[in-house]
């Protein structure tokens, strides 16, 4: 079987890329990721009240139901009543390193399929922008690329487009969206509402994750994790990101994670064993 060139990949990811519009602002990009109709875009893109309308490769244009709005890393998950489209492959973006090379498509000011090629500068955090990781290249974006595919030379998914800062695009790492897919099914949750903290830590900072909420029954509740309690580790590794509490939940095998956490005075670690099914073990 010949190996497809790069004019093929290309021509394969724009059939595989979509134009969004929501309400009368939003414009932007999305990518198919299931055949059965399940597009992913940016959570900035579409509004939660706002009709969204996909425009295909082909000039066909058919109403799109949002299933899921992440704004904390601006990903959106949209369902459309089609089956048999072509759904785009995502690599493992844990994988991508700088000097990669990479392909974006999307709709930038109103012309379809636009493509644009450049490489990875850096994978990680983004000063201002929080403890999310980012792919960081030097592909041209512009208004409509948002929610668009940054694919490697294979043309398979390694994160969605989303802005511009310091002159480099900035992409949702794709293991990072596929999270938020499988949780649609799988809703795997920790009960808790969070928000990511500096925590001096054996005289250095380390990231953190103060509890805001506890859900009321939830894996966090039984387990007595509480309002306050700041999150620092997971199954034995400490928090760098926002996205490894994330890996947690994801790799939580028989659903039970180990959570190290601080109270109060905060001198001393304590520990949780939750159970993210039915139950959990208590704090200890």
């Amino acid at each position: 079987m010949p190996i497809p060139g790069f004019g093929e990949i290309s021509e394969s990811l724009r059939r595989k890329t979509v134009s969004v519009k929501a309400g009368r602002h939003g414009r932007g990009s999305g990518v198919i990721v299931d055949s059965s109709g399940l597009i992913v875009t940016n959570a900035h893109v579409v509004a939660l009240a706002s009709p969204i309308e996909v425009s295909l490769w082909d000039g066909q244009s058919v109403r799109a139901d949002l299933s899921k709005r992440d704004t904390t890393r601006d990903v959106a998950i949209l369902r459309v009543p089609l089956s048999g489209l072509p759904a785009a492959t995502f690599a493992n973006s844990d994988e991508v390193r700088a000097g990669q090379a990479v392909v974006a498509v999307g709709n930038p000011m109103g012309f379809l399929g636009a493509l644009t090629t450049g490489i990875v500068h850096a994978v990680g955090r983004v000063p201002e922008l929080g403890p999310m990781n980012w792919i960081q290249a030097d592909v041209q974006l512009a208004p409509g690329n948002s929610g668009g595919p940054l694919a490697n030379a294979q043309g398979q998914v390694i994160g969605i487009n989303t802005m511009i800062a310091g002159g480099l695009g900035l992409a949702v790492p794709s293991n990072a969206v596929a999270r938020r897919l499988r949780s649609e099914d799988e809703r795997v949750s920790l009960g808790v509402v969070v928000r990511p903290v500096q925590v001096p830590l054996q005289t250095r900072m380390r990231l953190g994750m103060m509890v805001l909420q506890v859900i009321k029954d939830g894996a966090a509740d039984l387990a007595s994790l509480m309002p306050g309690d700041l999150l620092i580790a997971g199954n034995g590794r400490a928090f760098n990101s926002i996205e490894d509490l994330e890996r947690m939940l994801d790799g939580a095998g028989e659903r039970i994670a180990r959570v190290e956490f601080l109270r109060g005075g905060r001198e001393n670690t304590r520990t949780a064993f939750v159970h993210l099914g039915l139950s959990a073990i208590a704090a200890v």
